[in-house]
């Protein structure tokens, strides 16, 4: 089976599906990642014509270079069983419709809301089968429910814990309850790893570092593991899980989170789970020093990659 996975895949959680299906028999994958597409303008006058034809006219001659290169790597490839792409959205949809002429199967994943990218509404439509993370938008598009999977697995907690809780997320919206958190923390005495990443600067009275750089996916898998609680904020009106969610269950780790729906998940217990209101936040000490408590491996194994893989792509 030949199988194509396009994606934007900035954090590199993606090439954990293509290592996946790497290893089985009688699959050959390949994997675009369009975060790793540069576009070297060829002198200022095309920067500056970019800047007005995307002001003006919507064009984006960056994006249409990236939407370019995709076709240009498929037409080096034999027609594919199955193409999955994640965040489709990022690509103009006349492209999509030609990405669908590569592959016998078009499959979708989002993980994102229709309210965070409205975009998804007018394409989703161009795909065989379409998979989200998000329960209303399911029910508002017939959508295929699945949530974000365990990509990485620790059975050995005995690192020194350093931090009572991290998190590394987008600067966005989300600061201004990271920080509430975090002072709430402070006043604790806790040690924690919060960063934020991004091009902007936030007016902090805590202890949260503030990064214009990506931190590579094994760095992260190494604050997790100095860590007891991991530490989520769900975006507004976005309720689908992220993969700190599955990075505490992977790594048998505490979980403090904003997303109220988590409380509605199989693997919920409030011994392993806490989840604060944005507008009250309280943080119990005695949830730190209660150990984290096992869930059912039955359940545990409905949230792993391999489920995941054999969801999506029927195999």
């Amino acid at each position: 089976m030949k199988i194509t996975i396009i994606s934007l895949d900035q954090w590199g959680f993606d090439k954990h599906i293509v290592d996946y299906l790497d290893q089985m028999n009688d699959v050959e994958v390949h994997h675009i990642d369009f975060s790793k597409f540069t576009y070297v303008y060829p002198s200022i006058f095309h920067k500056i014509t970019n800047f007005f034809a995307k002001n003006l006219f919507n064009y984006n001659i960056k994006k249409a270079h990236l939407n370019k290169e995709i076709i240009n790597q498929l037409k080096k490839l034999p027609k594919q069983d199955k193409i999955l792409m994640i965040k489709a959205d990022h690509l103009l949809p006349q492209k999509i419709e030609e990405i669908k002429n590569y592959t016998h199967e078009f499959i979708a994943y989002f993980s994102d809301s229709t309210n965070k990218c409205p975009k998804i509404k007018k394409i989703h439509h161009l795909f065989d089968s379409v998979y989200s993370f998000e329960k209303d938008d399911v029910s508002l598009y017939g959508f295929n429910f699945i949530t974000n999977y365990i990509y990485n697995e620790q059975n050995d907690n005995s690192t020194k814990k350093e931090f009572s809780v991290f998190n590394i997320s987008a600067f966005d919206k989300r600061i201004k309850t990271l920080e509430k958190i975090a002072v709430k923390l402070d006043t604790f005495a806790l040690n924690y790893k919060i960063i934020s990443v991004g091009n902007n600067t936030y007016n902090s009275s805590s202890s949260i570092i503030f990064t214009k750089d990506r931190m590579k996916l094994n760095t992260v898998e190494t604050y997790i593991n100095k860590s007891i609680a991991l530490l989520d904020i769900n975006r507004e009106g976005q309720y689908g899980l992220t993969f700190r969610v599955f990075e505490s269950l992977g790594n048998k780790k505490k979980l403090i989170t904003t997303n109220n729906d988590i409380v509605n998940y199989d693997f919920y217990n409030k011994n392993n789970i806490l989840v604060v209101n944005k507008d009250d936040i309280k943080i119990p000490l005695d949830f730190f020093k209660t150990p984290y408590q096992e869930i059912p491996t039955e359940t545990y194994n409905k949230y792993c990659l391999a489920h995941w893989v054999k969801t999506v792509f029927d195999i």
